[in-house]
């Protein structure tokens, strides 16, 4: 009786580590998303997408180190603000340029239309917005996104007083 459950114990050992080794190491290949939109921060005016909730102590910073600004921007197809709508970024960012302007990004970016109705993915990183194109990281997702990771390429369209206008060519690799 003692070697028979032996027995089942090491079958079943076995049958448990073949079965962790095949999730461990998948064969298939990554599935790869590309999506470009174009995000709208609009902090001044009618109808404000951006809130500063955090002002700097340093009244006198160029770049603004220190603010905190929490926002609810939509994602549309094309640059016009009144272009068919695609998602929402939600999330916040915070002046972290002492010296420079530079925003460190924490969004997720909600869809609300189309494929990807319902799911979200989200966009964390340093953002130099001074430069007109620049790359932030994508770091987990829910839904179609679930297990998201990649880059984003950011693309100054239009800034003013009121708003700033981003292009985002979004690559999304799930495994």
């Amino acid at each position: 009786m003692v070697k028979l459950c032996l027995v089942l114990l090491i079958i079943s050992l076995v049958a448990t580590a073949t079965w962790a080794n095949r999730v461990a190491s998948p064969k298939h290949k990554t599935n790869l998303i590309h999506l470009q939109f174009y995000f709208h921060d609009r902090v001044t005016g009618n109808d404000i997408t951006a809130v500063r909730v955090v002002s700097s102590p340093l009244k006198n910073s160029a770049t603004f180190f220190g603010n905190i600004t929490i926002s609810d921007d939509p994602l549309t197809e094309g640059p016009d603000p009144n272009s068919k709508l695609v998602g929402r970024a939600q999330g916040l960012y915070a002046s972290v340029g002492r010296d420079t302007l530079c925003l460190f990004n924490a969004y997720s970016f909600y869809m609300t239309n189309g494929i990807y109705n319902g799911s979200s993915f989200n966009v964390f990183g340093r953002n130099p917005t001074p430069n007109k194109v620049r790359e932030v990281s994508i770091v987990g997702g829910t839904g179609a996104f679930r297990g998201a990771r990649g880059f984003a390429i950011l693309n100054t369209y239009y800034v003013s007083a009121t708003i700033a206008v981003v292009g985002y060519n979004v690559t999304i690799s799930l495994d």
